[in-house]
């Protein structure tokens, strides 16, 4: 048997970090994926600022043309008709998720993590974890970074989400033809509680379509008529994915064993925001097992995890809370007028997707343009159908 200080398993964003962040700090690590990089991944590729800011901090890497576009033209829709075209907006990137995280992967193992890929995990005890070909691996603290079907979570709750409120999206990888010009379009009415999105790459653009998976009956209808409005290729075949978007585990994790990223579901349920917090967490993971371990106590990794990431989750808190406005069908209009007519409103929609802003800045503005969307919501909620 193999022995390490700590395994991750899953080696995208928040596995990488982990892994990354354990091996800097002198531990035996691996990393463990069921596939081989490079490797596809749905995504739209969005690299907001605060992703930026997390791979600089965990990876020393910079933003590099070769593997990003970067843009300043946003266009918000609803159902085809433009809300509001922004060409000197806060910067985003874009990047492929299979080169991204075969690079971020390739940095681990740089690090020093041992990797073992190419093979699923067929079983997992306590401090031992099976591989396929019959490979045993043995822990002291183990981070499930394996992603929103995670087998870690599995193990550990039964279940590796809720299906009342998981997410789910459908994607293309179309042409990008020259009568795209390059700006990064996100439709508020191209699914219920969700969007659609398109998003210029190099060569290709990125166009999906997700939502609350309960609140769409037929996903590919929504599609269909996203495709269609776009101008894409529709004989393209759809990649689907589940989407934890904002259902996040209030104990992500059980004393030695942890789950960050999409296996923890902190993926914002507004921006989409799932890179980040990916990155982020996977350090916190890292970060809370590797003191724990100094300490002689792996089954404490959890407890100091739970505090490093309790910002993450308070956010997404927050933006739960804005979806309740932005989606329910009482309130829905209201937001897209204020956000067509209100220039700050639009500025801190942008600022939060490049990550230079918080759910509180939005706050302001919001309420500014739309005093009487307290009383309607509350109206909703009571089941009140009186005049306003």
């Amino acid at each position: 048997m193999l022995e390490y200080d700590i395994i991750v398993v899953g080696s995208g964003p928040a596995g990488s970090a982990a892994a990354t962040t354990a091996a800097k700090a002198g531990l035996r690590v691996a990393v463990v994926d069921k596939a081989s990089f490079p490797r596809d991944k749905l995504c739209g590729g969005l690299f907001t600022g605060r992703s930026q800011k997390a791979m600089r901090a965990i990876f020393g890497l910079e933003v590099s043309d070769d593997l990003f576009v970067t843009t300043d033209h946003m266009r918000f829709m609803s159902k085809g008709r433009v809300l509001a075209d922004i060409p000197n907006a806060p910067p985003v990137h874009l990047t492929m998720r299979r080169d991204f995280d075969a690079m971020l992967h390739a940095a681990a193992v740089d690090a020093g993590a041992v990797p073992h890929v190419g093979q699923p995990i067929t079983e997992l005890n306590e401090h031992t974890l099976t591989l396929r070909d019959g490979t045993e691996l043995g822990f002291l603290a183990l981070i499930g970074a394996d992603g929103v079907n995670s087998f870690v979570a599995r193990t550990l709750f039964g279940r590796p989400f809720d299906p009342e409120k998981i997410g789910f999206g459908l994607e293309i990888e179309t042409p990008r033809t020259p009568s795209r010009d390059g700006a990064v379009e996100i439709d508020f009415d191209a699914a219920s509680w969700g969007y659609g999105w398109s998003f210029p790459k190099r060569k290709t653009v990125t166009v999906g379509v997700g939502g609350i998976n309960v609140k769409n009956a037929d996903m590919k209808a929504n599609m269909a008529t996203y495709v269609t409005q776009t101008g894409s290729d529709e004989d393209l075949r759809y990649k689907g994915q589940y989407l934890p978007f904002g259902d996040y585990k209030r104990k992500p994790g059980r004393a030695h064993v942890l789950l960050a990223g999409d296996a923890a579901g902190l993926v914002d349920p507004i921006t989409g925001e799932g890179i980040a917090l990916a990155m982020e967490s996977g350090h916190h993971a890292a970060t809370a097992a590797i003191g724990a371990l100094r300490a002689g106590q792996a089954n404490v990794a959890l407890d100091e995890y739970m505090r490093l990431v309790k910002p993450i989750q308070r956010s997404i808190d927050q933006a739960r809370l804005w979806r309740m406005i932005m989606f329910p069908k009482a309130t829905e209009g209201y937001f897209r007028k204020a956000f067509e007519r209100g220039s700050s409103l639009q500025m801190k929609y942008l600022e939060l997707l490049a990550g230079e802003a918080e759910y509180a800045d939005l706050r302001g503005a919001l309420l500014r343009r739309i005093p009487k969307l307290g009383w309607r919501l509350l109206k909703h909620r009571l089941g009140f159908k009186g005049p306003a």
